[in-house]
């Protein structure tokens, strides 16, 4: 186990206490609709995840409220042409390419799985547009299952600088197996949230805030 590493989460977890980080108020977890039956509710979770890479929840967020205006289902969007799917999920990051993932996806949802989206990682990895991290957060918010960390460049980049990995990870799927390794199971469905949430406030990418931070004597990065 790293060092320090129940400490570092714990005043992680009081620096996240307020929850009003952007992926608090409009992540994928905010995006569905709640009242929609189970299954339209998680072909909404899949859609959102889609939406969400490489996109700053605020965009994500706005493109799925968009989309449930016009009736957010399985039926609906194939029966949508690819230009008012683009018109309706810009601006989010690379939309071209999701409206072909998400119309080839949707299609498949239809055809093999009766509309409803698969209940493992091994089968959600396989659709168009849906990688790992996506994959372990649609079971986590969808099937409210813990197959694994879902890892994305926030928990990638925080996990590097309090060294919970033993060398450092060039790619978010080499982190997930490293953390895997040794954080109690019990922890892996809450540490994406906690982790993205103190990656969009304090620890930035760029210029971390590490005055600010209360691991600041017991992080190996700290600019003190």
């Amino acid at each position: 186990e790293p060092r320090d590493w129940r400490e570092q989460l714990e005043r992680i977890r009081e620096m996240r206490r307020s929850r009003d980080a952007p992926v608090d108020e409009m992540g994928v977890q905010k995006c569905y609709d709640s009242g929609a039956p189970p299954q339209v509710m998680r072909y909404q979770v899949l859609l959102a995840l889609m939406l969400s890479s490489q996109t700053k929840d605020q965009v994500t967020s706005a493109a799925m409220l968009r989309l449930r205006q016009h009736g957010l289902t399985v039926d609906t969007v194939l029966q949508m042409d690819d230009e008012t799917l683009g018109q309706i999920i810009y601006p989010v990051g690379f939309w071209r390419n999701k409206v072909k993932y998400i119309k080839q996806t949707t299609a498949i949802l239809k055809q093999k799985y009766g509309g409803d989206i698969p209940s493992t990682v091994e089968e959600l990895v396989q659709l168009p547009g849906v990688g790992p991290k996506m994959a372990h957060l649609a079971m986590h918010i969808a099937w409210d299952s813990v197959a694994g960390i879902a890892v994305d460049t926030h928990v990638h980049r925080i996990s590097n600088r309090l060294k919970w990995v033993k060398k450092e990870t060039k790619h978010p799927e080499e982190t997930r197996v490293a953390l895997e390794d040794w954080l109690p199971r019990d922890l892996w469905k809450e540490i994406n949230w906690l982790l993205v949430g103190f990656g969009q406030q304090t620890c930035l990418p760029v210029n971390p805030r590490c005055s600010q931070c209360l691991n600041q004597d017991i992080c190996p990065a700290a600019k003190r």
